[in-house]
């Protein structure tokens, strides 16, 4: 029960020269939009990423700022009872203290921005340089 309508090997072979250019052509075009679609996929996951951990990040700082307010405040007023007469001297030294805590977490802030960002499409670039590879050797 043979289909007459089927294409035997022999039928696909004779394809003419334009209908070729017409299938080379329309793949790659359909390559690129998905190379397009990739690019702006992961772009968009990089920067949900970066912004999901931002305000975490943030909120995060928030909830610590408070905290270390009050905690500094009981130390003040330790350094005050146990070592200096003058209570304002425990405050400087605690000044002193949120200088280098806050130093330390600009450092932390600046590397885990700079590894995030910027946002490039580095799966749908390495694709890319892989079609274009595969491109160039079946035309030699």
């Amino acid at each position: 029960m043979d289909d007459p309508n089927a294409k035997t090997p022999r039928d696909r072979t004779d394809k003419s020269v334009g209908e070729l250019v017409f299938d080379v052509s329309e793949r790659t075009s359909t390559l690129v939009r998905e190379e397009i679609e990739l690019a702006k996929t992961e772009i968009s996951e990089k920067v949900s990423q970066l912004v999901r951990g931002s305000v975490v990040g943030v909120v995060a700082g928030v909830f610590l700022f408070l905290a270390l307010i009050l905690i500094m405040e009981g130390v003040a007023w330790l350094l005050n009872d146990l070592v200096f007469d003058n209570f304002w001297l425990g405050f400087f030294v605690e000044a002193a203290l949120f200088i280098v805590i806050g130093a330390i977490a600009v450092l932390v802030a600046v590397r885990a921005f700079k590894k995030g960002a910027p946002p490039t499409p580095d799966q749908a670039i390495e694709e890319a340089k892989l079609t274009r590879e595969r491109l160039e050797r079946s035309t030699q």
